[in-house]
């Protein structure tokens, strides 16, 4: 059996293997707007080289996970001696309001741009009340 002072160092090199590994993951934050109407909200991501089944969608009640990896494809026989953009995944997290009805949550995805629209609960919608006479 190991000594106490032989597992503390297995575990300090294995937190240090996987600091080092999130390091080296790098996450590119796409380009957002954020628009809102009396229905609901819109958001849409700027995403590059994302593919439909390379895009991760995630809501609860409380927040929103848009998650992206883009593939990039090198013609056979050919290296990259040099690339500006070495990461090649999208993250972006949101925190939702409770008056948004994550379950009806609708997303597409064109030209890079994922639109992502969430619509408001029914009790938060405004309503036209009628007007009565005498």
């Amino acid at each position: 059996m190991a000594s106490t002072a032989t597992q503390e160092v297995a575990k300090r090199e294995s937190s240090e293997v996987q600091a080092k590994a999130r390091e080296q993951e790098v996450v590119l934050v796409p380009a957002v707007d954020v628009f809102e109407n009396s229905h609901g909200i819109t958001v849409q991501a700027e995403m590059p080289g994302v593919s439909k089944d390379r895009l991760n969608i995630q809501a609860d009640r409380n927040g929103l996970l848009i998650e992206g990896d883009v593939v990039i494809e090198m013609p056979s026989g050919i290296e990259a001696l040099h690339a500006d953009v070495q990461g090649t995944k999208y993250r972006r997290s949101f925190v939702l309001s409770a008056e948004l009805e994550t379950d009806k949550i609708e997303a597409n995805l064109k030209d890079g741009v994922l639109t992502v629209r969430i619509p408001k609960r029914a009790e938060f919608r405004p309503r036209k009340v009628e007007v009565r006479t005498g």
